[in-house]
């Protein structure tokens, strides 16, 4: 037998795979892209990668199809996603919650936002607003902690424990020294309506999902971490005497790891350009959220300056879970 032949083959078989990955790259994605948004539908992560999908699916020459994947303030998804063959056809949504708070506040979190994922770039970025049910009759953060001081016991929602809303909710509870209890919620859009009908007290979230009903008179926006045009009138908090509430989220896209960065950079391309969109961009700047045009080395840097930001503040509220 010939045993040169089979090792003549064998060589020319490695020999090709690099050339074979390079064509591969050059042609993504060559079938839809599946973006992961680790929260259900109807909350402002939803809502701004919704209003992305179309212009993004020009700009891939591709269908991008959104699946909400939610639970535990967002690390199931985003732990999903982390798990997901790194051919660039599977990307996530991350935001601020699910990477820099995410790895601190969860003891057995399934993905390191470190290690785990390519970034890629940011979306855009949204302050916070402190929104409270009408029964509470109260338009200022002063008039807020009176009213719920003289309920002696309140309570606050958040989109999911683990979030900027929750941290934000325990900050609060806190600095004004208030007997409030957390009630989770898994996502916003239930947490809005149990804030409206009034099975809870307060809320922070982003303006993106909240706006339409403070719009409408069914919630009472009270204070806003940054100015912002979708809730003309609404004082920051910074004005009303708390200047350490300017935290804001970002939302951004990340791969799993191991995406060949052929494939990271042209996704970075697409999305910048489905920003610079005119239209995209004044839809999200009507949903309160300021488009970011980025790098995803740029994002890489953010990610791991949040970690340690956010750690810290973390530590100073006590938080935890398994």
């Amino acid at each position: 037998m010939n045993r040169a032949l089979p090792i003549a083959l064998l060589s020319a078989a490695v020999m090709a795979l690099p050339a074979t990955r390079a064509l591969a790259e050059s042609q993504w994605p060559d079938k839809p892209v599946t973006l992961i948004v680790p929260f259900p539908p109807g909350g402002g992560t939803d809502l701004v990668v919704r209003t992305l999908q179309p212009a993004l699916s020009r700009a891939l020459h591709q269908t991008v199809i959104i699946q909400n994947t939610g639970g535990a303030g967002g690390t199931v998804g985003s732990g999903q996603a982390a798990r997901a063959k790194p051919d660039g056809h599977t990307a996530l949504a991350v935001t601020t919650s699910t990477t820099a708070l995410a790895a601190k506040l969860y003891k057995n979190l399934p993905y390191n936002p470190e290690k785990d994922f390519d970034y890629i770039g940011f979306i855009g970025t949204s302050p916070y607003v402190l929104a409270v049910q009408p029964a509470l009759k109260a338009t200022t953060v002063p008039e807020v902690v009176d009213a719920l001081k003289a309920r002696r016991v309140g309570t606050y929602a958040s989109v999911g424990a683990g979030t900027v809303s929750h941290l934000l909710g325990e900050m609060f509870k806190k600095d004004k020294q208030l007997d409030l209890t957390h009630v989770p919620y898994r996502g916003a859009a239930p947490a809005y309506t149990d804030l409206i009908g009034g099975q809870v007290d307060i809320m922070f979230d982003n303006p993106v999902g909240l706006a339409p009903f403070v719009q409408s008179g069914k919630l009472i926006a009270v204070a806003t971490t940054r100015a912002t045009p979708i809730l003309p009138g609404v004082p920051t908090f910074a004005a009303q005497g708390m200047p350490a509430y300017t935290q804001s989220l970002w939302y951004g896209l990340a791969f799993p790891k191991g995406t060949p960065p052929a494939i990271v950079q042209k996704m970075n391309l697409a999305l910048n350009a489905a920003l610079r969109d005119p239209a995209i961009a004044a839809d999200l700047a009507a949903k309160g959220v300021d488009v970011r045009p980025d790098t995803p080395e740029a994002m890489t840097r953010t990610v791991s300056q949040d970690l340690a930001f956010w750690s810290d503040l973390i530590t100073t509220t006590g938080v935890q879970f398994d």
